[in-house]
């Protein structure tokens, strides 16, 4: 149970045809000046196993992001120590902005996203993840966002 970004929010359509930038469904390059991964900001739910999710962009140094490619299809490569980033999507369902939060992305086993750890604040987005949520909710989040991209297709 969750919602994904298709890319960063800096991410425009003309870069397509930009040779220093490319995106996939797991990394970005702007121009070869910003580089980014895909990760999940994982939020317990009450009474569910399963935590809710969003699918979302984190920026990474150019030293972090090489490092990160280095091992994307190594095992083990979830004891790599977590990777400094900004978050990269806006979540307009909080207030303040979510963009430019400050993270850690935790690589997981290969196959899995990586999990994205906000910084404990007081950022409603920050407080849900250490907190949790209730099932009423994620229906709130799922009629918020659903109205969103109804909106989007008038």
């Amino acid at each position: 149970m969750g919602y994904s970004t298709m890319a960063p929010d800096v991410w425009d359509a003309s870069l397509e045809s930009d040779p220093d930038s490319m995106l996939s469904s797991d990394q970005c390059i702007v121009r070869h000046q910003h580089y980014f991964i895909k990760g999940l900001i994982e939020i317990p739910v009450s009474g569910s196993e399963e935590p809710f999710s969003w699918g979302v962009w984190v920026s990474l140094s150019r030293e972090n992001f090489a490092r990160a490619l280095d091992v994307w299809e190594t095992p083990g490569r979830e004891s790599e120590q977590p990777y400094f980033g900004w978050l990269s999507t806006e979540l307009g369902l909080y207030s303040p902005r979510t963009t430019n939060l400050r993270t850690n992305a935790h690589t997981r086993p290969i196959g899995r996203r990586p999990s994205i750890e906000l910084e404990h604040t007081d950022h409603p987005l920050a407080v849900e993840q250490r907190t949790g949520i209730t099932r009423d909710r994620v229906r709130e989040i799922a009629e918020a966002v659903l109205h969103a991209e109804d909106d989007r297709v008038s």
